[in-house]
């Protein structure tokens, strides 16, 4: 039976619950963090604390508590579950309110919740022989609209480009900007090798400055792989060596197929087994102690 933290206290999962009033479930309107440990300890938490609490400055939502405290809740939340690898889930929601957009009808502090558990996102195989993807018709959505760095709970363009590439009998899809630039998959940056070189989109097409992103530059730059934050399309998609996603959940999975055409020879290329190799050994190695 695990335990959920909510509001200062852990309860059975089965009870964990927030008021259909909460405007994170009417609107969508929170902000989250997804968050790794390895080995009893938890990977770069300060750097997904800081981006917590910058999300909900962005959109107007105060938390009240200091990132030291909230540092601790996570830690707990392993703790409670005997956890050493987990996979955590903190979210920040506006609160209970009425049925109105008005966020200051929202009463009393900013709910917060946190889960440790387990997860999986992609089957163990496709680690090594790598996924298949396609491009996706949804567009991301631009920076006049939403901040990318804003990382709220509303996921339905996410989800949209998801079921996408679930109808297309792939795991994931490659989401582009409305100029058409590569920008991230559904839940993951994207990263290209061609020519020696690992080129990542830059952060003014509009994505998530990933923590597991910022991890694999790096790495790559430690092992001597010139690095680009660039702009690319479809064309720098179909031509590359080598394509792999990052993320807290993904970790580092290889591409071998997009839209049909065979990615460089098909199979999880030099650089990408070289980096996910490093990653998987530097997870081991830091990290805030549970």
């Amino acid at each position: 039976m695990g335990l959920v933290y909510i509001d200062g206290k852990f309860v059975p999962k089965e009870e964990a619950k927030v008021s259909v009033f909460d405007h994170a479930f009417l609107y969508g309107d929170a902000v989250f963090e997804g968050i790794r440990a390895y080995n009893g300890r938890v990977f770069r938490l300060e750097e997904h604390i800081d981006r917590l609490y910058d999300s909900a400055r962005a959109i107007w939502l105060e938390i009240k508590i200091p990132k030291k405290e909230m540092m601790e809740i996570v830690a707990e939340s392993c703790r409670k579950n005997n956890l050493k690898d987990a996979y955590i889930r903190l979210v920040v929601t506006r609160g209970v309110g009425d049925l109105g957009l008005d966020p200051r009808k929202c009463h009393g502090n900013a709910s917060i919740v946190c889960i440790a558990d387990k997860i999986a996102l992609y089957p163990e195989e496709f680690y090594e022989k790598g996924l298949k993807a396609i491009t996706a018709a949804t567009r991301r959505n631009y920076g006049e609209v939403l901040a990318p760095q804003v990382k709220s709970n509303n996921y339905l363009p996410n989800i949209m480009a998801k079921i996408e590439a679930i109808t297309a009998g792939c795991l994931e899809a490659i989401c582009m900007s409305r100029e058409g630039f590569v920008t991230e998959g559904t839940g993951d940056n994207i990263f290209i090798v061609k020519d020696g070189t690992l080129k990542t989109p830059h952060p003014a097409v509009g994505i998530l400055k990933g923590v597991t992103r910022k991890a694999i530059m790096e790495l790559a730059e430690q092992e001597g792989i010139p690095v680009e934050e660039t702009f690319m399309n479809r064309f720098d998609v179909y031509t590359a060596d080598e394509i792999f996603f990052t993320g807290t959940a993904a970790e580092v999975i290889p591409v071998v197929e997009v839209d049909s055409r065979k990615i460089g020879e098909g199979v999880p290329g030099p650089i990408t087994k070289k980096l996910r190799s490093l990653f998987m050994e530097l997870v081991k190695k830091e990290g805030y102690p549970i």
